[in-house]
């Protein structure tokens, strides 16, 4: 995307190229984008705190509307209502969410999708599907087939994202502990040698 605060150019594997063009390697940190979304939010939009979680491509931002204080005859009614509610929220907030995700792209230099949650139901709007380049040997493509045929996916890209889901939320800790471990080795590296 090419856009006002964006260098020119294309973008290509992660890597803007062109005429002042940024690399994955230049990305600013975002570790401040959670205080700085909290603090540019206007007030009453979500209870309690946003949730925001970043990678390389994008930051996702999902707040909890304020509940519902209808009776409702049963839960199909309830998720209705609940439904209904997040697509008024998102029709009211649109400019303002444009405004916000304009400048926030412009200070962190990734795309920002937007959700909310009210009771069980939660939805994000437009968030960013980027291709992953994979070099898979045959072993790999027959895992991703096998769940192609069994149902669990439609395609092989469904069950890469599925597999890698399933990744994630079984390995957590050890996910948490690798990431401790890059930012203590990009301290360092930051510090450089002592001499």
């Amino acid at each position: 995307m090419v856009g006002r605060g964006r260098p020119h150019g294309t973008r290509s594997g992660g890597r803007w190229q062109g005429r002042g063009g940024w690399q994955q390697a230049d990305l600013p940190p975002a570790d401040d984008a959670k205080a700085w979304l909290t603090g540019r939010l206007p007030e009453g939009w979500f209870t309690g705190d946003v949730e925001v979680s970043v990678d390389r491509e994008e930051i996702i931002i999902i707040g909890e509307l304020p509940a519902l204080e209808e009776e409702f005859t049963d839960d199909a009614e309830r998720a209705a209502a609940q439904a209904g509610r997040i697509s008024r929220f998102r029709e009211d907030t649109r400019e303002e969410r444009i405004e916000i995700a304009r400048q926030a792209e412009h200070r962190y230099q990734r795309k920002v999708a937007w959700g909310a949650r009210l009771g069980d139901t939660e939805e994000t709007f437009t968030t960013l599907s980027a291709p992953v380049m994979t070099r898979l040997r045959q072993p790999e493509r027959l895992v991703l087939d096998t769940l192609v045929d069994a149902g669990v996916a439609r395609s092989r890209s469904e069950a890469l994202a599925w597999a890698v889901r399933l990744v994630g939320e079984h390995a957590q800790e050890w996910l948490a502990e690798l990431n401790d471990a890059m930012a203590t080795v990009g301290d360092l590296r930051a510090r450089g040698p002592e001499l």
